[in-house]
């Protein structure tokens, strides 16, 4: 008998995820950005693995592809328009000179338009090195691939034809038989319209694609120049058959498998992060959810979708923002504590799962120089001083760790909260970071904190009303061996901390080194963010018999299943 999690729920209207609605009726199909922005691509090349040959079309605003050609070679390559120089491997590169020769950019157009692909490629077929394009919203022949427009135009003299010597623009994308010169394809709809290439003529086909293999079509985005951002334009179930192996695994509870789908549509559904700037729905790397097309795909996870198919996370009649993350540590975290806002569906509580499964690095402990958070916090951009001491000034309700504030030797304080508490001492230069919300700071007990209240300081002493260490001693009162409480006279000053006695040089009355120790030690458990559902919290709950909608209850306060 499997256990259930009973929470009161909002009255909403439900909606099947791609059924109704506008959010999630735009979403039957899913845009995933492969390579973009600084990633973006000079050339991509496709390889058919199931299916054989390609069409070449557009999506449309309702992500329809709209059909133009085909063709039955099994590997292309599509290529930012200009002088392309083909390189002793066969690979694509700008330039004018190459192993195995040059595509250039200068071409004879005929004059004459066609009503379609098929009509514009016999007629290319009729001429050497010629071949369809669809320029402009019109189908065209262009002949050969010069570098220098006096070649074309001498090539144009010697064809005899009706035409005019015209150049790939910056829009451009020429389509080629991979490794090869041999033109099979031009598309140039100046940014009104993406190139796209949809295998063996269905959603269903499989293609390699930078060493994965992927279902769906591909969308080719060149409307500023430069490179070419590639997007997988992919049926909603099949994107979350390509998450799910790679957010956690076929090895894992099926009841866990099957709440991380629900999870991983919702957010695909509801996110539009990259659509404004890109053009594409989420990415396929951890700042959106890892998707590796069917690359790891295995029985386990592929059944998980299936069960769950077309499920979605509602609150309020809304798509909710289902968030998630490796591991609490002990408590998730309410969402306005680390994001800021106030998410009524993302509500911290004390998670008593986690702590019953082996979790890999669940602890954690990183150790800072004050010279090195120091040089952290500066690249940064945050204004501070050396760094003398830092401690966490706030806990949560839930323990977790609501604030940090470092000091400096002149007592000067720098305070951040929510998710740049950790983030603060995050370093790709020293190979360092924080991994969760749940830590402390050189031994500080966050248990013995007032939940929401301030902490002082780390090492167990607050000289000022406010948890900071003053940089002058003034008016400050001392407790004597005896217990009598008198006015700070001189001499050296001492304090107990979490490592014993210390003593606080002094020059005059100014305290020269606040610090604690030569080391700033960061201890935490979990991993992530701590703001909706753990994922290891989920494994956990699926072998103590609670099932995926259990599980989704559990981790999101309030929420609808439909």
């Amino acid at each position: 008998m499997k256990k259930y999690l009973v929470t009161m729920l909002f009255v909403v209207t439900f909606f099947l995820c791609g059924a109704a609605g506008a959010s999630a009726a735009e979403k039957d199909t899913i845009k995933v950005g492969l390579k973009y922005g600084s990633g973006a691509l000079y050339s991509a090349n496709l390889l058919n693995e199931e299916g054989e040959g390609y069409e070449f079309g557009w999506f449309d605003s309702d992500r329809e592809f709209q059909y133009l050609g085909s063709t039955r070679e099994t590997a292309i390559s599509m290529t930012a328009a200009g002088n392309i120089a083909v390189g002793s491997d066969g690979a694509y590169s700008a330039g004018t000179s190459g192993s195995k020769g040059v595509i250039g950019k200068y071409h004879v157009q005929l004059d004459d338009v066609f009503d379609d692909y098929e009509e514009a490629e016999d007629t290319a077929s009729e001429y050497d090195g010629g071949y369809p394009a669809y320029i402009a919203g019109n189908f065209v022949v262009r002949i050969g691939c010069w570098t220098s427009e006096d070649d074309a135009e001498d090539a144009l003299d010697e064809l005899d034809v009706s035409g005019e010597v015209v150049s790939g623009s910056s829009t451009g994308v020429v389509v080629t038989v991979t490794k090869t010169t041999e033109v099979l394809f031009e598309f140039d709809c100046q940014g009104a319209e993406s190139l796209g290439v949809l295998p063996d003529g269905r959603m269903d086909a499989v293609t390699w694609f930078k060493g994965y293999k992927y279902n769906g079509g591909f969308q080719y985005d060149r409307v500023t120049g430069g490179n070419i951002n590639v997007i997988n334009v992919v049926d909603l179930e099949d994107y979350v058959k390509g998450v799910l192996p790679h957010e956690m695994g076929g090895s894992w509870p099926e009841e866990a498998l099957k709440a991380q789908a629900v999870c991983a549509r919702t957010f695909a559904c509801r996110n539009t992060k990259h659509l404004s700037l890109y053009g594409f729905d989420v990415c396929n790397t951890t700042d959106c959810q890892v998707y590796n097309g069917r690359s790891g795909a295995a029985d386990a996870t592929d059944r998980a979708v299936e069960a769950t198919a077309g499920e979605c996370l509602y609150a309020d009649g809304q798509l909710i923002e289902a968030l998630y993350f490796s591991s609490d540590g002990g408590a998730t975290e309410d969402s306005e504590n680390v994001f800021g806002g106030v998410t009524t569906y993302l509500v911290g509580k004390e998670d008593p799962y986690e702590s019953t499964i082996s979790i890999p690095d669940y602890s954690y402990t990183v150790t800072f120089t004050p010279s090195e958070l120091t040089a952290i916090l500066r690249n940064s951009g945050y204004s501070i001083g050396t760094i003398a001491d830092a401690y966490v000034s706030e806990f949560t309700q839930m323990g977790n760790v609501g604030k940090v504030t470092f000091v400096d030797t002149s007592g000067k304080t720098l305070t951040v909260k929510g998710e740049k508490a950790r983030y603060a001492f995050c370093s790709t230069s020293y190979n360092k970071n924080v991994r969760s919300m749940r830590f402390t700071i050189n031994g500080q007990d966050g248990g013995a904190v007032t939940p929401g209240g301030s902490t002082g300081n780390a090492s167990g002493y607050t000289i000022n009303g406010s948890g900071t260490l003053l940089s002058s001693l003034e008016g400050v009162s001392v407790i004597s061996g005896g217990g009598t409480v008198n006015s700070y006279s001189g001499g050296t000053p001492y304090v107990v901390t979490s490592g014993g006695t210390r003593a606080l040089p002094l020059t005059g009355s100014s305290v020269q080194n606040a610090s604690k120790s030569d080391t700033i030690v960061v201890t935490g458990t979990g991993n992530g963010h701590n703001v909706g559902m753990s994922q290891y919290g989920a494994n956990a709950m699926a072998k103590q018999g609670y099932d995926y909608e259990g599980i989704l209850h559990f981790y999101y306060t309030d929420v609808t299943i439909r």
